[in-house]
């Protein structure tokens, strides 16, 4: 069975596919008996206004003799109901009859030299994708107004396919740069099942990705009635967390989606539209949908006003000379009145036409002339192709550009001639349109950024908010937004957020979450001593070692200098101490002196016992030293006096020992132990001593600091006569003085700052004051205690018992 077209003769014939009806009812194919011919449904009036277009710029470029004088263009044009099927029965009809006993040998010939030698569509890109194959194969070319898959620009598959749409590699292009430019980094895309979804989908999401920013969510509209399957679309949405959602889908796939979203009241999502649906009318018409498509935003290409295009679509009347020419034209009317034009075949459902019914009377998508953007691109390809006929026209013999320099056959028209003069059009139209085709066959990609955006009247209007221009490739730098203008979902005016996280704010730094995409992380503060200046650092900076993070970690400040002074509390306290310890020492230096003659302290080496007080002066005096301006001399010095002058007191009380117990030792019989610890072997003693810690001072300041050693001769001389016996006394002394500086070593690392230093004095001030109280103040004592006694001998002389002056002895 042949299929409904509508022609007009002329000699040239143009092809014409458009999809008037949206659906189709696929019949029961049993094949037991003949199947049924293919029923569409639901006709579309926007397509219908495209078909008119293509008639009326025909008509005009007929009327203009500038363009093609002495030719009248012809055409015929089929319905493919939006399926790739019969797209392929239409342009097999196109190419010749079926029942055309010489069909076979048309397709056979290499140039198919039919009297149709291009074709104009079609609209959808899978039914594109159809009639492309087999247009390819006889160099036919073909145009199309609104396929823009991007798969299409394959030249090796499709060599004869050309478009006035562009390409959704640039559409693509200009959304993901929309994304980039307002930050949205988690974004929801919802790809329609056929060519057009599936391609712009995985190029967008594959070029976000790139750009940074994740996907929330990659969903598919069935092309099957599955209820269940939108329902969990909407679902998804709403559990992903993303305030930014991408639907990628032909406008009725994008009507199934959004029933349903009104159905689950899904709000505060907003929508960006593709070119298919960004001007939609079956979905901004519809109140219903109003308060969840406010404020989406979509690409759409570039609109004109075609002078005169309104007037001629209001034209149609079934009462007209060439309505029974047209199989279209009852349908249409039928659908756009609800009347049924038979007089005979009217139901209840629909009334009889009365026949004075006009179009200009009514209101619909089909009349509206306000947003002619693929009706333009119709317009474009229908001038495109006369452009190239008349490029043919004007082939001086000679000069032409085929073999042997020949001219095209203007009689016979070879569609690969026709191909090879359209891929070199190259015109400013009368909108100031530049209308050229690049070596893919695609157009130049202008877009306008469209805003929907209810008027007070509650009607929905598309109102153009940017543009983006890729004539030149440069991209982002083409892309022009008026923020001011912009409306978002809800009626806001502020940039909705849709993130994984939150920003992470200067101070901080991103730690990515394990099992979570890249743009899904956790703030972390930056560790004392480092900062961040900007917000989403991936790292911290380390600040310089004369500087520190502040409290915010968004700055490095010259570190504030701590020490401890002698205006402190703290430095005040420690300076009186060590005053008090230098008194105290010079006064047991001025007791032992006044008793310098006494058995005890003869007994005790006055010479070292002198010394000792005078290294622990020194000792109590050092530790001033640590209450200053730190500088490099004071540091070196503060720490060397201090080791020395401990080593000095060490060194005399180890002195001290060895000589008491030698001098024990050689009481023994034919004992001359004697002679090598004398009053100058013991300085000598105490002289290496101490230069052995200058030595080890002195290699501390220039390679690393000293090493910690414990002596315990002291052990030895346990077993010695009272007087004599210092064991006791050095043993708690020394126990005192490990006890200080075991303890000082985690105290002096966990101090913070000047505290450190206010340790280290402790430290010294407390081993100080332990050597002097455990070593001289029994000695202190018993000077006293003996002052006492001599006085009670001048009183009680015969008391005095030969034992105990044996003792003192």
């Amino acid at each position: 069975m042949s299929l409904p077209v509508l022609e007009k003769r002329g000699d040239i014939i143009l092809g014409g596919l458009f999809s008037l009806h949206d659906m189709v009812v696929e019949p029961n194919l049993s094949f037991t008996s003949t199947p049924p011919p293919t029923q569409c449904t639901r006709f579309s009036f926007r397509t219908f206004r495209w078909m008119q277009t293509m008639i009326f710029a025909v008509e005009e470029i007929n009327r203009n003799a500038e363009i093609l004088p002495n030719i009248t263009l012809g055409y015929k044009i089929y319905d493919s109901c939006s399926t790739p099927h019969q797209s392929l029965k239409a342009a097999i009809d196109l190419m010749g009859s079926e029942k055309d006993s010489q069909f076979e040998g048309k397709l056979q010939s290499e140039g198919c030299d039919g009297n149709v030698p291009a074709v104009i569509g079609d609209g959808g890109s899978t039914q594109s994708l159809v009639v492309a194959r087999f247009l390819g194969v006889f160099h036919v070319p073909q145009v199309s107004y609104f396929s823009s898959c991007a798969c299409l620009s394959d030249k090796t598959q499709f060599p004869a396919f050309l478009r006035t749409m562009p390409s959704d590699l640039f559409q693509v292009g200009a959304l993901v740069q929309l994304v980039k430019y307002f930050g949205w980094t988690w974004v929801g895309v919802i790809a329609g099942d056929d060519a057009y979804g599936r391609g712009g989908a995985a190029i967008f999401a594959n070029e976000v990705r790139r750009l940074g920013a994740c996907i929330a969510l990659y969903e598919m509209i069935p092309k099957t009635q599955s209820q269940a399957a939108i329902s969990s679309i909407i679902s998804n949405i709403r559990s992903s967390g993303a305030r930014v959602v991408l639907v990628f889908a032909v406008e009725q796939d994008v009507a199934r989606l959004f029933d349903e979203a009104v159905r689950q009241k899904l709000t505060g999502i907003q929508w960006l539209a593709s070119e298919a649906w960004s001007t939609a009318a079956i979905l901004s018409t519809p109140k219903r949908y109003h308060h969840i498509l406010q404020g989406s935003m979509g690409f759409a290409i570039r609109r004109a006003d075609i002078p005169g295009l309104q007037d001629f679509l209001l034209r149609l009347h079934p009462s007209s000379a060439e309505a029974d020419d047209d199989p279209f034209l009852i349908p249409f009317w039928e659908e756009v009145f609800q009347c049924s034009l038979d007089p005979h075949g009217h139901s209840e459902a629909k009334r009889p036409c009365s026949g004075t019914e006009e179009l200009r009377s009514v209101k619909n998508i089909y009349s509206d002339v306000s947003q002619l953007r693929i009706s333009y691109n119709v317009y474009k390809a229908v001038y495109a192709l006369a452009y190239a006929i008349k490029a043919m026209r004007s082939c001086e013999k000679g000069s032409g550009p085929f073999s042997q320099q020949a001219c095209p056959d203007l009689d016979n028209i070879h569609p690969w001639q026709l191909h090879h003069y359209i891929k070199q059009v190259n015109y400013t139209n009368r909108f100031g349109d530049e209308i050229k085709f690049d070596e893919n066959g695609d157009p130049a990609a202008m877009y306008d950024l469209i805003n929907w955006q209810l008027t007070p009247g509650g009607d929905m209007d598309f109102v153009t908010i940017g543009k983006f221009d890729d004539i030149a490739g440069t991209g982002r730098k083409n892309l022009h937004i008026e923020e001011e203008k912009i409306v978002w979902n809800g009626n806001n005016t502020q940039v909705p957020l849709s993130v994984c996280s939150s920003i992470c704010p200067p101070g901080t730094r991103k730690a990515i979450r394990p099992n979570y995409p890249i743009c899904c992380h956790d703030c972390v503060v930056c560790t004392a001593g480092e900062i961040s200046n900007q917000t989403d650092a991936i790292e911290c900076a380390r600040c310089l070692p004369e500087f520190w993070s502040n409290a915010d970690r968004t700055a490095c400040v010259p570190k504030q200098v701590e020490f401890l002074s002698f205006g402190d509390t703290i430095g005040i306290a420690l300076l009186v101490v060590s005053l008090i310890g230098s008194f105290l020492t010079c006064a047991v230096a001025l007791v032992f002196f006044y008793h310098r003659t006494s058995p005890i302290v003869r007994a005790n080496n006055s010479d070292l016992s002198f010394l000792l007080l005078f290294s622990l002066t020194l000792c109590f005096l050092c530790s001033l030293t640590f209450i200053s301006p730190p500088s490099q001399w004071s540091c070196m010095l503060r720490h060397t006096a201090f080791g020395i002058t401990f080593v000095l007191c060490i060194s005399c009380i180890l002195g001290k020992t060895i000589v008491v117990l030698m001098a024990f030792r050689a009481t023994l019989p034919g004992s001359d132990v004697m002679k090598w610890f004398g009053p100058g072997k013991q300085k000598a003693i105490i002289t290496f001593s101490t230069l052995v810690q200058v030595v080890i001072c002195t290699v501390w300041l220039v390679v690393a600091p000293p090493t910690p050693r414990q002596y315990m001769p002291p052990f030895l001389a346990r077993k010695l006569p009272d007087n004599f016996n210092e064991a006791r006394l050095i043993a708690f002394s020394m126990l005192i003085f490990c006890a200080v500086w075991v303890a000082f070593v985690p105290a002096y690392i966990s101090s913070p700052g000047k505290y450190s230093t206010l340790t280290e004095i402790f430290a010294i001030l407390a081993s100080s004051y332990g050597l002097l109280g455990c070593i001289f103040a029994p000695k202190g004592t018993s000077d006293f205690n003996n002052a006492l006694r001599g006085l009670r001998c001048i009183h009680e002389p015969l008391l005095i018992s030969p034992m105990r002056e044996h003792h003192v002895l």
